[in-house]
């Protein structure tokens, strides 16, 4: 089997996904455009090499339907010749794509290969692919005849199971906070971030280049006053021993953002004089009970490290996406993992998570740790919906 070499990540400052938001008043597209457009500059990769664009969305729908990685690289100025498909894991979907690329180039199919993501939550709200119907069908309906949940009360589920109090969850995302805010004052953030010039609804012009959705002075304290976001009298009846404790401070923000990277085989390395930053180790993917729906990072972690042959205490890293703050608190106590090392520089509570994006963004993170760290191994992992899972591990070179 042939290696894949990730060249690159590139991302944009996450924008708070809703009206007034920093990238809210413009088109997704464009947002992913500017990535294509920043991720060739910097490697100098002549887009015509390129030989296929995967790119990761969730709603694909209104201004994102129609493959809208084909219609960014058309907006970057590609040349027409290059393709790209847009692909739905979810909120894994752009780490699928980064998956799909490096896999593409393993068995030796392609040699240069983009994966990317976008997700604009302001403008295309979640939910708004489904246009109001019954996605799941009769069958299974039959299967399920309780019914599935969304997903906060399967956060709900995710706490109670693991014994997950609010003080606990509260004081994680307050970490995130903290962390994500002292990686920005610090610069960590700048090698990964490329700036976008944006106009407000106001008509007013900036630079965008900071994530907008960190709060620098989130305290657990703080976050204890906030009230449940998922209980109704329906589902308390029907769960009454849940403690109603997923509030918008323990879950992840609705966010825009859009992020790339550039996987390509050895043999091209030479000859286009590129320098890997890092190679894909290994992969995997799968599912988990639906309606707990967000436990999936779980057996993902442990097929990926028994395919691979690693074990916890090998990892220097890991980027566990906070969809909600039961997840990565539920994967450490299961996994036995470090604190320390998990999303040591904030993660999706604090960073947002623009669904179709998150996964690209998730592996810039992690390579920017382990290349200011000096570690070697790191693992990124997301819980995915109806209850799937991606996980990866790269080497740092």
């Amino acid at each position: 089997m042939a290696e894949a070499y990730l060249i690159d990540v590139v991302r944009l400052a996450s924008g708070k996904g809703k009206p007034g938001g920093a990238l809210s008043g413009t088109h997704p597209a464009v947002l992913l455009s500017h990535v294509l457009t920043a991720l060739t500059e910097r490697t100098g990769v002549d887009p015509a090499r390129v030989e296929d664009v995967i790119t990761g969305c969730v709603q694909q729908v209104g201004e994102q339907s129609m493959n809208i990685g084909r219609t960014a690289l058309l907006g970057a100025g590609f040349p027409e010749t290059v393709p790209a498909v847009s692909i739905n894991r979810q909120c894994g979907s752009s780490q699928q794509a980064v998956d799909f690329a490096a896999q593409a180039v393993m068995s030796g199919f392609a040699d240069v290969v983009i994966a990317c993501g976008v997700e604009s939550m302001s403008r295309v709200p979640i939910g708004a692919s489904t246009l109001g119907l019954d996605t799941d069908g009769p069958e299974v309906a039959a299967r399920y005849p309780e019914g599935l949940v969304n997903q906060g009360v399967s956060a709900e589920l995710v706490a109670q199971r693991w014994k997950l109090e609010r003080d606990e969850l509260d004081a994680f995302s307050a970490e995130s906070h903290r962390r994500a805010a002292a990686a920005t004052e610090a610069g960590f953030f700048d090698g990964e971030v490329v700036p976008i010039d944006v106009t407000l609804p106001d008509g007013t012009t900036l630079t965008h280049r900071v994530d907008e959705t960190i709060r620098a002075a989130t305290s657990a304290e703080g976050l204890a006053g906030l009230r449940a976001s998922f209980r109704t009298d329906e589902l308390a009846a029907r769960f009454p021993d849940l403690g109603w404790q997923i509030t918008p401070g323990n879950s992840s923000p609705l966010t825009d953002g859009a992020s790339a990277a550039l996987v390509v085989s050895e043999r091209v390395l030479e000859e286009l004089g590129l320098t890997p930053r890092a190679r894909f180790v290994g992969f995997a993917v799968t599912g988990d009970d639906p309606v707990l729906m967000l436990t999936a990072p779980i057996p993902a972690t442990q097929k990926v490290l028994a395919r691979t042959g690693l074990g916890m205490d090998d990892l220097d890293a890991y980027e566990v996406n906070e969809a909600f703050a039961p997840v990565p608190l539920a994967w450490a106590r299961e996994l036995g993992a470090d604190p320390a090392k998990l999303n040591p520089n904030g993660g999706a509570i604090a960073l947002g998570h623009a669904l179709g994006s998150s996964g690209t963004r998730l592996l810039g993170t992690l390579l920017a740790d382990l290349e200011q760290t000096g570690g070697r191994y790191g693992l990124q992992t997301m819980c995915e919906a109806a209850g799937m899972a991606n996980a990866t591990i790269i080497e740092r070179l």
